[in-house]
């Protein structure tokens, strides 16, 4: 596989970027450690995240730490500026509202080849190092474009995609693809690139799957891509919350969620222990990278993906058609 991580579990920062709420400085350094504490290695960042707010605190949490003992990735195709706007006015598409609570910095797309480097010299400012090993092209999927998404991919491709594909060769990172929350796009830049994997997120997930199994997975083994699943909760309504897809649950998700739910009463199942479990098991997953802000998730994280599932449970889920029938499933 072409994206090598440290472990099955790493930690991803949009949490930090006060996603949702307003997170304490303090309790955010301290959520970074507790995962470097619990043997995490790799964190997963990006510009937009409280425009530059998750940077920043990661940059600082993991500045006391050795770099060669932790992966890094961040995203490129959005920069932040210096001039401010108000936070409740930005078009963030199906994520309006997400990062309300973040930095005021203005935030502008540009995925063409200069501001890919540009916004790759401003993360590493922000992150206090010299070097990020797996670059994302962020959010160039429909959900943010609309239906011009696919001029907005072309720029990238032609842009964003040659830059990271000659600082691979050059060996000034590690590797690139895409970050976004849709399969089309992962499917386009295998077609017209050569990326080394995605970070998907919700889109390989216990909840939302099947999309993902008919064309992508598959094409991902072919070519050694890995694939890092973002979003292993879909938001948080498979960990107790109410949101899917970073807005309010649906009636029929919501009852999806309830039908998963009572199975993994009847096994006496965990679901988030599921979901983590669920997404691992496809070979071509390299990661899952659920998102944390508060300490003590991180340990209830790792002992999830570890937890005991019976055979029964999956096969139950199957039975009822839950989980896709070729789907591969975790093995107790």
């Amino acid at each position: 596989m072409r994206i090598n991580l440290p472990g099955k579990v790493g930690f991803g920062t949009a949490p930090l970027g006060n996603m949702f709420r307003d997170i304490p400085p303090q309790e955010a350094l301290d959520t970074v450690e507790a995962a470097w504490q619990n043997g995490i290695r790799y964190f997963d960042a990006a510009p937009f995240y409280g425009a530059g707010l998750a940077e920043l605190r990661l940059g600082e949490a993991l500045a006391t730490h050795p770099r060669d003992e932790y992966v890094l990735s961040t995203k490129v195709g959005r920069l932040i500026l210096d001039e401010v706007e108000d936070t409740s006015t930005r078009d963030m598409g199906e994520k309006g509202g997400l990062f309300v609570h973040g930095l005021p910095n203005k935030v502008i797309y540009d995925y063409s080849a200069d501001g890919t480097l540009r916004s790759i010299e401003d993360s590493l400012k922000r992150l206090r190092t010299d070097r990020i090993d797996y670059v994302w092209i962020h959010d160039i999927a429909q959900d943010f474009h609309g239906e011009n998404w696919r001029e907005v991919f072309d720029v990238a491709i032609n842009g964003a995609a040659k830059v990271l594909t000659r600082l691979r060769e050059e060996g000034v990172i590690k590797g690139w693809g895409l970050g976004v929350n849709r399969v089309e796009p992962c499917v386009l830049a295998l077609q017209r690139a050569d990326p080394d994997g995605f970070l998907l997120a919700g889109r390989y997930t216990l909840l939302d799957h099947q999309h993902a199994l008919a064309q992508l997975m598959p094409a991902c083994e072919q070519r050694g891509a890995g694939i890092v699943v973002g979003g292993p909760y879909n938001s948080g309504i498979l960990a107790g919350g109410a949101h899917f897809e970073y807005q309010k649950a649906t009636p029929e998700m919501t009852e999806r969620v309830r039908q998963l739910q009572a199975i993994a009463t009847q096994f006496n199942v965990d679901i988030k222990a599921a979901a983590l479990q669920f997404s691992l098991a496809h070979p071509a997953v390299a990661a899952v990278i659920p998102g944390a802000s508060r300490p003590e998730r991180i340990a209830e994280n790792l002992a999830l993906a570890e937890a005991h599932i019976p055979a029964g449970f999956w096969l139950a889920l199957r039975k009822q058609g839950l989980v896709a029938a070729n789907a591969p499933l975790p093995t107790p």
